[in-house]
């Protein structure tokens, strides 16, 4: 009986946690996938190529102006979340860090998107435009991330949840204005959604003042402590930076303007995981980094288990009935059966291997030859591919994110293993080191 009374007392509270999430998010999630679909819909093939290669690099530069920094915050911090003191040190020199990173990215930015995107013959006004917005858009969606670990860490999930279902249903309601309007075009688009990521990093950034209440002060001490716990993920993060955009990469290189619009639609159908991945910095890792050592195996496993079965149960549904999704993407999509199954598959491997990372940051399972390999064995699989196949070719782009998503599951679950005998790797200067699991 007190065995019974102690699951009740801790698993009530979780299944209220996790519902009061799923209820949030999923409001946030119908919002932000009912807007990408409405743009598949309503714009046509050429006004959504520009969409589909605006937020296709954005979401690269984001990566690369970040490097993980932001996540970073969590596992430093760890059990230490009422030292406001601490955590405004470590977000100062995080912030020195990404204006550093910033100077960096965006001149490289202004030189390099006019050659990347030279084969679409769009005017020199329209390129310059979307470079404008890629600086903006990538500015506060690094601000967002930053500030929205420390409304994780304090526990404020409600305004965290909040941000985010005002700026999905907000660009939501604004997309159906400018629709009925006849004022909806690339741009119009774009900078609906732009707005959308600059409400909530200004949102996060209040709460975030006021949560803390102080000041930080930057410190070489703490920069030093933020770079090694991201360094050995660093080359992983730059090459995904890259790879997690592979398919709009090619395609924009190499492809047509009607190759560029399909594989940003099929993206599209991605976002049906975006609720569970989302799971993991709010959820997932706060969890782990306070489970017990006792418990972390049986819990691991379990999750686990239960993701890689949502994820089987998304590639069955593609397979027995791709009506179903392609009826979702409209009739100028219609013909990528196969394509559609291409996307689950990536994305169940993509969801797999994202809980894996969460869980193994959150324990520190986070070492130098994970990353390696990861490369190693995604190139390998992708140099199949390129020499055997059409580089613009929508397929190929897909069997793209299938190889890499793959590699980066295999590696991840493998770094946990290698987690659980050797332990987690020591960071120096922190109060708390962990010793073997």
């Amino acid at each position: 009986m007190m065995q019974l009374e102690r699951i009740r007392a801790f698993a009530i509270p979780k299944l209220r946690q996790i519902t009061h999430f799923l209820t949030k998010q999923g409001i946030t999630m119908a919002g932000n996938l009912l807007y990408g679909l409405l743009c598949v819909r309503l714009l046509p093939v050429a006004d959504y190529a520009k969409f589909v290669v605006v937020f296709g690099i954005q979401g690269t530069l984001v990566v690369l102006m970040d490097v993980g920094i932001s996540g970073s915050l969590i596992p430093l911090v760890g059990e230490r979340i009422e030292d406001r003191q601490l955590i405004a040190d470590y977000l100062a020199s995080l912030r020195q860090l990404a204006h550093w990173l910033f100077a960096i990215v965006a001149p490289l930015t202004v030189v390099f998107y006019p050659l990347f995107v030279r084969n679409r013959q769009w005017s020199w006004q329209v390129v310059a435009g979307m470079v404008a917005i890629l600086l903006f858009s990538i500015w506060f969606a690094r601000v967002g991330a930053a500030y929205g670990s420390v409304l994780i860490i304090r526990r404020d999930r409600a305004a965290w949840y909040r941000a985010q279902m005002v700026s999905s249903l907000g660009t939501l309601a604004l997309l159906c204005i400018f629709w009925a309007f006849h004022w909806l075009n690339a741009f119009s688009a774009i900078l609906i959604n732009v707005a959308g990521i600059t409400s909530v990093a200004l949102t996060y950034f209040l709460r975030a003042r006021h949560l803390l209440g102080v000041v930080g002060v930057p410190s070489r001490e703490k920069r030093t402590a933020i770079i090694q716990i991201t360094m050995p993920a660093t080359p992983g993060v730059i090459f995904y930076a890259l790879q997690g955009q592979i398919s709009v990469l090619l395609v924009t290189i190499f492809g047509r303007t009607a190759a560029v619009a399909s594989v940003g639609a099929l993206g599209r159908l991605a976002q049906i995981f975006t609720l569970l991945l989302q799971m993991n910095p709010l959820l997932v890792e706060p969890y782990f980094a306070r489970l017990p050592r006792n418990r972390l195996k049986v819990n691991y496993v379990g999750a686990v288990v239960l993701v890689g079965a949502v994820g089987l149960a998304f590639i069955v549904a593609a397979w027995l009935f791709p009506e179903l999704f392609l009826w979702i993407l409209g009739p100028k999509y219609a013909g990528l059966r196969i394509e559609v199954l291409l996307v689950m598959v990536g994305s169940a491997f993509r969801l797999v291997a994202g809980l894996a990372a969460a869980i193994n940051g959150s324990r520190r399972f986070t070492y130098w030859w994970h990353n390696l390999a990861t490369i190693a064995l995604t190139l390998g699989v992708q140099g199949i591919f390129l020499w055997k196949t059409d580089l613009g070719s929508v397929r190929v782009a897909l069997w793209f994110v299938v190889a890499s998503s793959a590699a980066s599951m295999l590696v991840n679950l493998l770094c946990a293993v290698y987690g659980f005998v050797w332990g987690p790797r020591k960071i120096h200067g922190l109060d708390r080191i962990p010793e073997r699991i």
